[in-house]
């Protein structure tokens, strides 16, 4: 048993940061194997403008549930390399709108049969390892547990509980 399989829960951000920084970073090297130049870290704005064509950055920020200037830096990175551009709104000038160029476009059709593939390829990996089939819903209901009750309180509670013990 290694380090972070003894560890558990002490270690989950670290194996959790582990696992996505991998999984990054192989879904790069499909891009760069396919002469795709597309970073995975663009993938949610890429889809959300694929189902929607124009969204405000505030949207962006809300539905990738990154902070509004997280969300500000990367469409300015984007806009930098021609592939979205920003407009305001007919309906209030301080609301910017973000929509793809045509070469965002042409690069949105490139990478739509990588994440058909991506898609495939993990729904495999999950069908040959039973024991991944939980893997999402074990996520979703960890998350919502975070939610509903904050993890540093209930952190604290012990700490207080241990505390109150010990006197």
């Amino acid at each position: 048993m290694n380090l972070y399989q003894r560890l558990g829960f002490l270690v989950l951000g670290s194996r959790l940061r582990r696992l996505s920084d991998s999984f990054l970073s192989e879904i790069t090297r499909v891009y760069q194997q396919q002469g795709i130049e597309f970073d995975a870290g663009w993938f949610p704005v890429f889809y959300l403008l694929s189902e929607k064509k124009s969204l405000s950055i505030k949207e962006l920020s809300e539905q990738t549930e990154v902070s509004h200037p997280a969300a500000s830096q990367l469409i300015t990175n984007l806009k930098n390399k021609g592939l979205v551009k920003t407009t305001a709104s007919d309906d209030d000038a301080r609301k910017q709108l973000v929509t793809l160029t045509d070469k965002g476009t042409e690069l949105l059709e490139h990478i739509k049969p990588v994440w058909q593939s991506i898609l495939s390829a993990m729904d495999e990996l999950t069908r040959a390892n039973h024991d991944c089939d939980n893997f999402l819903p074990a996520i979703l209901a960890l998350e919502d547990a975070f939610q509903q009750h904050s993890l540093s309180d209930r952190v604290q509670n012990h700490l207080t509980e241990k505390s109150a013990a010990h006197e």
